[in-house]
Formats: C-alpha cells, structure tokens, sequence
C-alpha cells in the first residue's frame, strides 16, 4: 500500500507541475506590428481596407491584423494576415474554408502547391507549401492562397499546423501563430485563372521576405 501511495502521489504532482507550467502566461517576443508592413512593395501600390466589424473580431480573436488591396498595372489582390497571440482556450485559427461560405463564396477547386520564395530581403530561397483553392459566387470567380505561418514554419495543412501548436506549446510555451490570405479576382475569359495565379504567385513573393519581421519566430 505504501508503494502505491507513494506512485499516486508522484503521478498528482507531476500533473500539477504540467498543469501549472502549461498554464503559465506565454512569452511575447518582440516584433513590429502588421501595420507597419509597407504599402508600397516594389511594382505594387497597397491601400488600407475597412477595419473589420467588432462582431467579426469577436468571432476571428486576433491580436493583431491587417487587411489591404493592392495593386500594380493590369492586376489586384486582396491581402489579410490575422497573428493570434495564443490559441488556447477556443482562440483558434479559423480556415478560410470554413469563413468564406459564410460570404457567399463556394470553394469548386482546392489543391497545395509550391512557391519558391525568398526567405528574407536579400537572403536564401526557401519553398513553401501553400492551399490553392478557386472560389466562386454567382458568376464571379476569385483564387485564393493561403498559409498558417509560425516560429520561421509555413504549413499549409490546418491539422498539421494544430500538431505543431501543441508541439510549441510543450516545449516552449508558445501556441502563438498567423494566416496569411491572398486572393486575386479572376477574370471571365479564357487567361483569367492564369493572369489571377501569376499575379498572387508574384505578389507571395515579394511580401513573403517580409513577414518575418512581424510574425515573431
């Protein structure tokens, strides 16, 4: 009996140890926040969209966001990145999957593919996956790539990216994270969907060097 005491014991205070150590405040690293992200990328020239409502931040729980166009000769997308701070208690990464029926938006095409990017202004190239997906409503039609980017990681899958959420959490007690969405409008002719992929393809590649100065790794 007294080993036995003396196992249950060890087990309630290691799990109060965990306990107390997974609910400790998470560290906040430094970083500048996604408003000071230019507005001018090279080529393209950005403008600053309308805050989003209460109600949907009440819903989205970001700790930091931006939401802008841009735009350069012949082309546009729209440009969203939501940091949380944490993901615990229900303070999750909604996917856009799940956000944009409530738009209106039906998703009819949905792939990962891979970019090539630089890993920061003037460093090494790195590839990244991202979700290709082509939404449409009505008539009008709009591709979408996105990505969940953490500590230097971008995963593209939602339930991978919860994996390393909790693997963070464990050793670091960090569960904090970001989406990074780009949509570009696809035209109705025949180059639409290929004008629409080359213009958020490209503008992945020149703001993607960036990020990593506001999303802390």
């Amino acid at each position: 009996m007294t080993a036995r005491a003396l196992v249950l014991a060890m087990c309630f205070v290691g799990a109060s140890a965990y306990v107390g150590y997974a609910s400790r405040a998470e560290p906040t690293p430094i970083r500048q926040p996604l408003s000071a992200l230019p507005l001018v990328l090279g080529e393209w020239r950005g403008r600053l969209e309308t805050p989003l409502t209460d109600q949907i931040l009440a819903i989205l729980r970001v700790d930091d966001y931006t939401t802008r166009s841009y735009f350069r000769p012949g082309a546009a997308v729209g440009f969203y990145v939501g940091y949380h701070a944490t993901q615990r208690q229900g303070a999750s990464i909604h996917s856009p999957l799940n956000c944009l029926p409530g738009a209106g938006w039906i998703p009819v095409q949905q792939e990962r593919v891979w970019l090539t990017v630089d890993a920061a202004s003037g460093g090494p190239t790195r590839t990244i996956e991202v979700n290709k997906v082509i939404i449409q409503k009505g008539v009008d039609r709009q591709l979408v790539l996105y990505w969940y980017q953490s500590h230097g990681r971008v995963v593209a899958s939602e339930y991978w990216g919860k994996v390393y959420s909790v693997a963070d959490a464990i050793r670091w007690n960090r569960t904090d994270a970001a989406l990074v969405r780009i949509v570009a409008p696809i035209a109705n002719d025949a180059g639409g969907l290929g004008h629409a992929e080359r213009a958020a393809t490209d503008f992945t590649r020149v703001v993607f060097p960036l990020l990593g100065q506001h999303l802390p790794s």
